[in-house]
């Protein structure tokens, strides 16, 4: 017996999950959002190059809609900003404190990325020239980093408890840094070395002069020059950079990529992008005076296992949610337990998008296509699922019900095939307090690169899906 062909296509539309471009059939008006929306994040990227720098463009963002920092706020204040230690922090928007019982929607990023720093005695001269040795952070490819110009940002506290400021090589008129490489005629040996060992860990170091002191030779002659010029500009001695830190990240701003500028390009998406997503649609959805208590969590050092007392896998949320808890005079750690328990949590943090040059490496039918819209991530970990956090199926169902709602575009993803690598993000170390946690965020191409590369589609649609998190969980 033959099916009619018009009999098949009613039966897909209603059992199949068909993914969608998003650039397909869209209004004027969404193409016009989803391009400011993108602006808007490129400038949140130029002056956030670092955590620190992130939490001040943060904050200034943040007193524009009326949060206040939470040392300066009254109990009559519902939106409160968390600072801690100027890498880490949280908006906290409260409709109603007698509910903190029933928990929070929560939404958590991290903003540190993979980059360089230097190291503690960073200055040396070799073959006359100067050098400043730096420890990679986070998992790069290290062939990536060299021949390309890098800017300086970073902090130093001096030994009085002066802290001064440093950024160098993002104006026109700066300077850059960068890495040398052997030029292919001299390479053979090289070229027969596996990707991990093209550069050594130990020569990430950037060239950063060569002017010996009153041009005159000398023991240190050029060092001294380089130490000079920053005591003068900054006040700074050799022994600050101890108590400093100094990053090496690429210069210059985000850009469009491609013709039709579809894509931007940077450094960093991995994860401010969902940092930035995440502040945005808190912004916008407190506005439309929800009756929910929200926050939005922007977490350190994920990129290095959430380590420290500024990551995920400190007692970080713990504090910042007694710390609103106190504000607004309850002390009560049966509360504290209650209300963590209680929350529900996007775990915000990019995925990989198939690139058809590498293509092997993920299975299509659990992959995330750039384009395709936001991708929600069940589980990650690596082999057997080891360190993931599995999100209950009840869970994903409600963050899927919210998505349709609001007719997100999203797409179910895994970071690879099995056995393939893999990768972890913080949504096991916020399950350890007993609340819903699943992952959620933007796909990308060169994950980990200098150069990251995001869909402005996806941008939008991850700003839709987490706002409607908020909306309706």
């Amino acid at each position: 017996m033959s099916t009619n062909p018009t009999e098949l296509e009613e039966l897909g539309k209603k059992l199949l999950f068909e993914k969608k471009c998003g650039w397909q059939d869209i209004s004027q008006d969404e193409e016009k959002e989803i391009f400011e929306l993108s602006e808007q994040y490129k400038q949140f990227l130029d002056t956030s190059k670092t955590e620190r720098e992130a939490m001040v463009t943060i904050e200034k963002m943040a007193t524009a809609h009326g949060y206040v920092p939470i040392e300066k706020a009254s109990k009559e204040d519902r939106k409160l900003f968390l600072n801690f230690d100027d890498v880490c922090g949280a908006l906290v928007y409260i409709n109603d404190p007698q509910e903190f019982s029933e928990g929070f929607l929560m939404n958590g990023a991290h903003i540190d990325v993979p980059r360089l720093d230097l190291k503690s005695f960073p200055l040396y001269e070799a073959e006359d020239m100067a050098y400043m040795k730096t420890h990679y952070y986070g998992g790069i490819k290290k062939y990536q980093w060299v021949t390309r110009p890098l800017a300086m940002h970073g902090v130093v506290i001096t030994e009085s408890g002066k802290k001064v400021d440093i950024v160098i090589g993002e104006d026109p008129a700066d300077p850059v840094f960068t890495i040398n490489d052997l030029l292919p005629h001299l390479s053979k040996e090289q070229n027969e070395k596996p990707a991990s060992k093209l550069i050594e860990g130990e020569q990430l170091n950037i060239l950063v002069g060569s002017i010996p002191y009153q041009f005159k030779p000398g023991k240190n002659a050029i060092k001294l020059w380089i130490l000079k010029e920053l005591h003068d500009r900054y006040g700074i001695v050799e022994e600050d950079f101890v108590s400093a830190e100094i990053q090496l990240v690429p210069a210059g701003p985000a850009r469009d990529v491609g013709f039709d500028r579809s894509f931007v390009g940077a450094h960093g998406h991995d994860d401010r992008i969902c940092s930035y997503l995440g502040m945005q649609a808190l912004f916008d959805i407190e506005a439309d005076k929800t009756n929910k208590n929200l926050m939005m969590i922007f977490f350190d050092k994920e990129e290095i296992g959430s380590m420290g007392n500024s990551g995920a896998q400190s007692n970080l949320l713990e504090r910042m949610v007694n710390a609103t808890l106190l504000h607004y005079g309850f002390n009560d750690h049966s509360l504290l337990m209650n209300s963590l328990a209680n929350s529900k949590f996007l775990s915000s943090d990019v995925n990989v998008g198939i690139d058809p040059e590498w293509k092997s490496v993920n299975d299509p039918l659990n992959a995330g296509k750039m384009g395709y819209g936001v991708c929600l991530t069940k589980y990650t970990g690596v082999r057997g699922k080891s360190g993931s956090n599995e999100a209950h199926a009840e869970f994903v169902a409600e963050v899927r019900r919210a998505f349709n709602r609001d007719q997100v575009l999203w797409q179910t993803t895994e970071l690879g095939k099995v056995d393939q690598g893999g990768g972890g993000t913080i949504a096991s170390y916020l399950a350890y307090y007993g609340m819903d946690v699943v992952d959620c965020g933007t796909a990308l191409l060169s994950m980990h690169s200098p150069f990251e590369v995001a869909s402005k589609v996806d941008i939008y649609h991850t700003y839709k899906a987490y706002k409607a998190f908020y909306k309706y969980l």
